[in-house]
Parts: C-alpha cells; sequence; structure tokens
C-alpha cells in the first residue's frame, strides 16, 4: 500500500468516525487540514474572549450602582477565564499560548469582528450583554456539540456562564427600556450602532465563506453561518420588538414560515474590521500588548518556580 493510499484509508475512518458523532481526542490521528482549521478557529474563538473584556471592562468604574459594577467585574472576569481555557484547548492541537498571542498582537491571527467598536455608553454593556453574547451563545451551544472533545468540553462549562452573562445585559437593557425618555434614546442608539456588527458576527454568508463548508463536514460546526444568524434572528428579533425598540433595517421581516428576511450586511467592511482596520482594532491590540508586556515578570517568575520545584521534587 502506496503511503497516499494509507493516507486516504486513514482519512475515510477519520470521517467515518466523525459521521458517527465520535470525539476526536488530541493524541488521535487526524488530517492537518482538520487540525489547522480546527486550531484556526479555537485560536480566534480566545483571542475574542480576552479582547470581548476590553469594551465592558472599560465600564467597570462607571456603573452606576454597586450593583452593577460588582455584577460587570464579575462578568469580565468569566470572559478572561474563557480565553485561558481556550488557549489552553487550542494548545493540545500543538501551538503554544506564548505563540499564539504574538500572532494576536502582530495582526496575523484575529479576533471577534465585535469587539473592534468602541462602547460609547453604558447602553452598549446591555446591547454587548444580551445581543452579542447571546448570539455567542447561538455559536456556542452548537459547537458544543462538535467533534473535537477537548473544544467540546469547554463549551460547555462556558456556555453555562454566558447564559448568565445573556440575564445580566437583559435586565440592563430592560431597566433602560423602561426608564426615562432618555435612557429609551440612548438604548435605542446602541442597538443602531450595533446592528450591522452583531449581523455579521456569525462570519460570511454562506456562499462567501471559505471555511465552512470544511468545518461542517468534519463536525466541528454543526450549522453554516446563515442557519446560525438565522436562528438568532428569530430568537431575538421578537423580544427587541417586545421591547418597544425598532431594528434599523428597512428590509427586515418575518415571514409566515419563521424565515427572517434582512438587508446582506456589507462583507467587505467585515473583513476590513477583523483585519484590524476596525475603529478600535488597534487601541484594544495596544492595550492587550503593554498587559502582556508589564506583567513579563509575573511569567518569569512562575517558570523560575516551576524550575526549582523540578529540581527538588516532592517524595
Amino acid at each position: 500500500m502506496t503511503q497516499a493510499q494509507l493516507e486516504a484509508r486513514r482519512l475515510e475512518r477519520f470521517e467515518a468516525r466523525v459521521a458517527r458523532g465520535e470525539k476526536v481526542e488530541p493524541g488521535d490521528w487526524m488530517p492537518e487540514e482538520y487540525r489547522f482549521e480546527l486550531a484556526r478557529l479555537i485560536h480566534n474563538h480566545a483571542n475574542s474572549e480576552i479582547m470581548g473584556a476590553l469594551p465592558e471592562g472599560s465600564w467597570i468604574p462607571y456603573a452606576p450602582t454597586l450593583k452593577r459594577k460588582m455584577a460587570l467585574t464579575a462578568k469580565v472576569q468569566d470572559e478572561v477565564g474563557h480565553g485561558h481555557l481556550l488557549y489552553r484547548v487550542a494548545e493540545t492541537l500543538g501551538k503554544s499560548r506564548e505563540q499564539m498571542l504574538e500572532e494576536l498582537f502582530s495582526g496575523k491571527a484575529k479576533f471577534s469582528n465585535v469587539f473592534h467598536y468602541p462602547a460609547e455608553t453604558w447602553a452598549d454593556v446591555g446591547i454587548i450583554g444580551w445581543l452579542i453574547d447571546g448570539a455567542a451563545i447561538v455559536n456556542q451551544t452548537m459547537m458544543a456539540q462538535g467533534s473535537y472533545g477537548p473544544y467540546s468540553r469547554a463549551l460547555k462549562r462556558i456556555c453555562a456562564e454566558e447564559s448568565f452573562h445573556i440575564k445580566h445585559g437583559y435586565d440592563i437593557v430592560v431597566s433602560l427600556a423602561t426608564g426615562t425618555p432618555e435612557q429609551r434614546a440612548m438604548l435605542q442608539d446602541a442597538l443602531n450602532r450595533w446592528w450591522e456588527p452583531i449581523m455579521m458576527f456569525f462570519g460570511p454568508s454562506d456562499k462567501r465563506s471559505v471555511h465552512t463548508e470544511k468545518l461542517v463536514r468534519w463536525r466541528v460546526k454543526l450549522k453554516t453561518n446563515d442557519e446560525q444568524r438565522q436562528e438568532f434572528l428569530r430568537k431575538f428579533v421578537p423580544k427587541i420588538w417586545e421591547l418597544g425598540l425598532s431594528i434599523p433595517d428597512p428590509n427586515l421581516y418575518i415571514d409566515e414560515q419563521g424565515t427572517v428576511h434582512y438587508t446582506e450586511p456589507d462583507w467587505d467592511q467585515f473583513l476590513t474590521v477583523v483585519r484590524g482596520g476596525g475603529p478600535m482594532s488597534q487601541a484594544r491590540l495596544a492595550t492587550r500588548r503593554l498587559a502582556w508586556e508589564e506583567n513579563a515578570w509575573v511569567r518569569e517568575a512562575l517558570a523560575l518556580a516551576e524550575k526549582r520545584y523540578a529540581d527538588f521534587p516532592i517524595a
């Protein structure tokens, strides 16, 4: 049997396992393309968690009450914890955390489009917590059923915490929606500004996506980008209308079959943003880069302590 025939047989067995719903573990054989696509996706997800803590984190000092401040602090802490958990999962595919962070800082690795935008008012915190975390739940509960074991298990834990984040955001949104005219206007303005980035959250439409087909084929993702977008819209559009808010898309409507029709986002703009051309892209990267550099002494101290304990193992 030639090497090519051997690889073809391995691929056939691998895809049969995945099709049966079995989990792939780090020590298992996997196609290099599967490893590459999975590592890229998890790396980007980890980046998005730590970058996503920044827009909301900037509002911790300005939260309107102590209760709001404590809740937002806990949420931001959760998001950073999710990032660390996901970097650990990504490391099982062969890249070190240090290398992944350097790729983020250099712009080689990406993070979610929604975290390239500013959080201008307190209402933005509510929209992020309710609708962006709501979109994340749609995406992550689906991928928690995916084929890679470590990622699936990590996502189940993350989704449990994200469900609280949605409630936190919704509570802020309801408070503003039922508040003063000025508060309602602030909330509507936040929704207007965030709507198109949220529509882009799941990635390019299926006809433009270069990764979706492979990820669905190998059951990393169980639904396409457009299928996830439809699920999100069917769930949240009626709730937005119930709050008396208007969606800034004159073409959006729900037909008799429950399909949501909408204006296609500007995918060229999406690519510009995720490639580092968003309004806050460079500022957010500079903040993370500075934190990494200023805390180098912590990593050095931990490495030194690990080396010393290795020299004197506990019996």
